[in-house]
C-alpha cells in the first residue's frame, strides 16, 4: 500500500516507473496517505469522528515521509467539525494535500461529512457517518528526464523530450465514504470503508481506480486515579492513563496494521507503536515498516484545549534508516460550543486519545 508499507519495493517501482514513461501510457494507481498520529487526523480516520468531542474543533496534520530520498511523500491534511446538540449530530469538513516527490504527482481532495450519535444502551453507544469527496489529481512533468533528452556519447542532458505529455492533464472526480464507531466509556471500535464507489483517477483518461480502503481501529483506557494541578478552588483534575490502541487497513492487494500504546500524565502524552505485518510479505519483502514514537502536550485553559503533537516514524524496512524515517507534526485546538444556560444532554464521549 503506497506509503503504509515496503517502502524499498516502493522506491523502487517509483523509479522504474520513471524509467518506463516513454513505453507506456502514465498511469500511477496511488494508494491513500496515512498519519502515524492517527487519532489527531480523526476525521481522516472515519467520518463517524465528525463532532465527536462534542465542541467545536479545528486541526492541521503535516507529515513529511522519507525526507532524505527523492521518493519522499509530504501529506497536509486541514479539518474542523463542530456537534449539533438540538440534532444529536456533527458536521465537519477536511481538506487534504497529497505530494510525491518524485514524479510531481499531487492530489487534493475536499471532504464533507455528516455523523449523527445513538445511545444504544446506558453504557454504550453508536455514530454512524458519511463523507462526500471530491478530488483533483495532477502531475509536474517539469522533473522527469527521458532517454531522448541525453547526449548517448556523454550522458548530458542536451535536448528536449519528443514524449507527448501535457502539463495541464489533471482528473476531478467525486468520491463517498462510510463509518461506523461503537464506544463506552473506556473502549471504542471503529469501522470505515472509504472511495466505496471506487472511482476513475487516471490522469490521462484511462480505467485506473482508486482502490476502496477498509480501515477497522480500536482501544481500551484503562483509567487511574487522577492527578491534581494547581491548589485549593483552583485545583483541577488531570487524567491518568494507559491506552492499548490498534489500527488495521487494507486497500487492493495491500494491507498494514498499527499496534502500541499511549500513556497519558497530563499535560504530557507520550506513545509508540509498531507498524507492519511481519508475516505478512510482497515480492519478497517482509512487511516491518517502522517503530513510531510520539509525545504530546495538552494545554488546557478555562474551557478550551489545545494539543499539540510530534511523532518520528524509524523506518525497520529493508529501505533503512538513510530514509529519514518520517517527521509528522499536529495542533488540534477545541473549544465548547454548546450554549451554557442549557443543562448537558447525558452524552458519552470518546475515550480515545488525541493524537
Amino acid at each position: 500500500m503506497r506509503k503504509l508499507l515496503y517502502p524499498s519495493l516502493v522506491y523502487r517501482s517509483l523509479l522504474l516507473l520513471v524509467a518506463l514513461i516513454p513505453a507506456v501510457s502514465f498511469s500511477v494507481t496511488a494508494q491513500d496517505p496515512q498519519f502515524s498520529q492517527f487519532y489527531a487526523a480523526p476525521l481522516y480516520m472515519n467520518p463517524a469522528f465528525a463532532g465527536s468531542t462534542q465542541q467545536g474543533r479545528v486541526g492541521i496534520n503535516y507529515r513529511n515521509q522519507w525526507p532524505s530520498i527523492d521518493a519522499n511523500f509530504t501529506t497536509v491534511s486541514a479539518f474542523a467539525d463542530f456537534y449539533i446538540e438540538d440534532k444529536n449530530s456533527g458536521v465537519g469538513a477536511i481538506l487534504t494535500r497529497d505530494y510525491v516527490g518524485i514524479v510531481g504527482l499531487q492530489s487534493i481532495s475536499l471532504g464533507l461529512q455528516y455523523a449523527y450519535q445513538l445511545q444504544l444502551t446506558k453504557d454504550i453507544s453508536f455514530r454512524p457517518g458519511v463523507q462526500v469527496a471530491v478530488y483533483n489529481r495532477s502531475i509536474n512533468f517539469n522533473d522527469l528526464r527521458f532517454g531522448d533528452q541525453f547526449d548517448p556519447s556523454t550522458g548530458q542532458l542536451v535536448n528536449p523530450t519528443g514524449e507527448a505529455l501535457n502539463n495541464g492533464q489533471s482528473a476531478f472526480f467525486p468520491d463517498l465514504s462510510f463509518g461506523g464507531l461503537f464506544f463506552s466509556k473506556n473502549a471504542w471500535l471503529g469501522l470505515a470503508v472509504h472511495h466505496l464507489t471506487e472511482p476513475n483517477q487516471s490522469i490521462l483518461g484511462e480505467n485506473d481506480y482508486l482502490n476502496r480502503k477498509l480501515s477497522i481501529h480500536g482501544g481500551w483506557k484503562f483509567f487511574f486515579r487522577p492527578g491534581v494541578m494547581g491548589t485549593g478552588f483552583l485545583a483541577k483534575p488531570r487524567e491518568r492513563s494507559i491506552a492499548p490502541v490498534f489500527q488495521y487497513r487494507s486497500q487492493g492487494p495491500y494491507s498494514q496494521a498499527d499496534l502500541g500504546l499511549y500513556y497519558t500524565f497530563e499535560p504530557l502524552i507520550v506513545g509508540t507503536w509498531y507498524r507492519g505485518i511481519p508475516f505478512n510479505s510482497v515480492n519478497g519483502y517482509t512487511n516491518n515498516e517502522c517503530i513510531v514514537l510520539l509525545v504530546g502536550l495538552t494545554l488546557k485553559g478555562e474551557k478550551d484545549i489545545l494539543n499539540i503533537g510530534y511523532s518520528y516514524d524509524y523506518t525497520i524496512s529493508q529501505l533503512g534508516s538513510a530514509s529519514g524515517g518520517a517527521h509528522e507534526f499536529s495542533l488540534v485546538y477545541s473549544w465548547p460550543t454548546r450554549n451554557p444556560r442549557k443543562p448537558p444532554k447525558d452524552k458519552l464521549i470518546i475515550p480515545c486519545p488525541d493524537f
